[in-house]
């Protein structure tokens, strides 16, 4: 769009006028030049037409108006005492300018937001996460208005620039941090490599198992909670599984623990039940040892007895607390499992599935292959019945003394006769093609077409224009009903 036009007009003594009209976007105005007739030479006339529109300098004459206006939609553009030829020019800047004036501010504040941003990523010394959501952010917001072209290429380009500037910074920091995490993943690999191989040798030198499991459950935990690159961690994880693979195979034996997940858990799950039953059976004790105790110390006389009893009511205490605290994990766990439990139930119910539906499919394709083999062995079948049929009409067409001594019916009976056994082979075949269908139903359309083949190939012509020959016959009998007279006098 152009923020400078140029148009004739007239002033308020009706004398014809240059005016030179430009948009200051940055502060919504708008600055009118007009020039005289008497000082408008051609020269200047095309400079100001071509050059001061294109926005070169170009120098104005002495004698010259300006006049400054503020922007709007609603009031003129040109004072009340300037007309001009074009009205519908200044109408069309006014509307244009007005686009302008908005998209310049909405550059001016994406700049200043940009600003912002400038400055907070040029104080940072390490990879800040927060900043560069906050740039990505941003940039989706610039990128909505100019697909939408609500800023100019120049204000988009320029916006682009400067935040591919502070994107490469933040990725240089990255970058920096990426080769932290490398060197503490590299460190964290080796200190967990370093504690499976003496996991390793204590099972090659055949210690206790319990505590090795124990140690290398604390280690998976470790290991969940640890800082390592994807490599590295697949590393560790494959060393870390095949340990627990051998412990447990050293005690399960060589098939390890045949025990489906959820059977273990259920197993585990059924163990913690007994366990919190004889918890809640041993505070259930303490607590009436607590009231013994409390019901003793009302009588006691003594008071080193007393203090005895109080140290005993103490101990009581602090055991029951303990015991209550252990009973409270106790049935956190139970929860824990309950819910391991239903999960583990869905997918054993979804690997079953998946197994059922397997099966099926295997079945599926092992009836298809049968039918579908069947169907072959039928086609076969019936090719020698295609090939009778098509020696029979050969030899009645090779036989003229044939054609001179034998009449129209005969001729006409064999083609019926040899129409009627193609039609009996296509029915048939058509029927065994039709059951394979209720399997494989984009088969059907394939195996006619390869049976049709096989007719045009015994009969040389295809099933379409026997049948074509039978309706012919078929109508030559319904409009001749003297022929059969005629062949029985032939015969006489």
């Amino acid at each position: 769009m152009k923020t400078k036009i140029v148009l004739w007009g007239t002033n308020d003594q009706e004398e014809r006028i240059l005016l030179a009209l430009e948009l200051r976007a940055e502060d919504n105005k708008v600055n009118i030049y007009t020039f005289e007739d008497r000082l408008v030479t051609e020269e200047f006339n095309q400079k100001m037409m071509k050059d001061w529109r294109d926005g070169l300098p170009v120098e104005f004459p002495e004698e010259h108006n300006v006049y400054e206006r503020e922007l709007t939609i609603t009031e003129s553009l040109l004072p009340e005492n300037l007309k001009v030829e074009r009205g519908d020019l200044i109408q069309r800047a006014q509307t244009e300018w007005h686009f302008i004036v908005l998209s310049a501010k909405l550059n001016a504040t994406y700049q200043s937001e940009l600003d912002a941003l400038r400055d907070r990523v040029h104080k940072l010394e390490a990879f800040d996460s927060k900043a560069w959501d906050s740039l990505k952010q941003f940039w989706a917001k610039v990128q909505t208005q100019v697909r939408e072209r609500n800023l100019f290429r120049e204000h988009a380009d320029a916006l682009r620039d400067n935040t591919n500037v502070l994107f490469a910074k933040l990725k240089e920091l990255r970058s920096k941090l990426d080769d932290e995490f490398k060197k503490l993943s590299q460190a964290n690999h080796d200190d967990f490599v370093g504690k499976l191989e003496e996991i390793e040798n204590k099972i090659k030198e055949g210690l206790r198992l319990q505590p090795i499991f124990d140690e290398l459950k604390n280690l998976q935990r470790q290991f969940r909670e640890s800082k390592l690159t994807r490599e590295h961690r697949s590393k560790v994880w494959q060393k870390l599984d095949g340990a627990f693979k051998t412990v447990k195979e050293k005690r399960f034996g060589s098939k390890g623990d045949d025990r489906s997940p959820l059977e273990r858990i259920q197993r585990r799950y059924e163990g913690l039940l007994a366990a919190i039953e004889k918890m809640e059976r041993s505070i259930g004790r303490d607590k009436d040892d607590l009231s013994f105790q409390n019901k003793k110390i009302e009588t006691t006389d003594g008071q080193l007895e007393v203090q005895i009893r109080q140290a005993k009511i103490l101990m009581i205490q602090e055991r029951i607390r303990s015991k209550e605290e252990k009973l409270g994990e106790m049935l956190q766990t139970k929860t824990e499992l309950e819910k391991r439990i239903e999960q583990q139930k869905e997918k054993e119910a979804k690997r079953m599935e998946k197994e059922k539906l397997a099966e099926a499919k295997k079945a599926a394709e092992a009836k298809i292959a049968e039918e579908i083999k069947q169907a072959e062995a039928a086609r076969e079948s019936q090719s020698e019945k295609l090939s009778k049929a098509a020696e029979a009409i050969g030899a009645n067409k090779k036989s003229p003394a044939a054609e001179e001594v034998e009449a129209a019916p005969p001729k006409e009976g064999l083609l019926s006769a040899a129409a009627t056994a193609i039609g009996e082979v296509m029915q048939d075949a058509v029927d065994t093609v039709k059951a394979v269908a209720e399997v494989v139903g984009d088969k059907i359309e394939e195996a006619v077409d390869e049976l049709k083949e096989e007719v045009k190939e015994f009969t040389g012509t295809t099933v379409e224009d026997k049948e074509e020959e039978v309706e012919k016959s078929s109508d030559l009998r319904e409009n001749s009903p003297d022929l059969e007279g005629k062949s029985s006098d032939e015969e006489e």
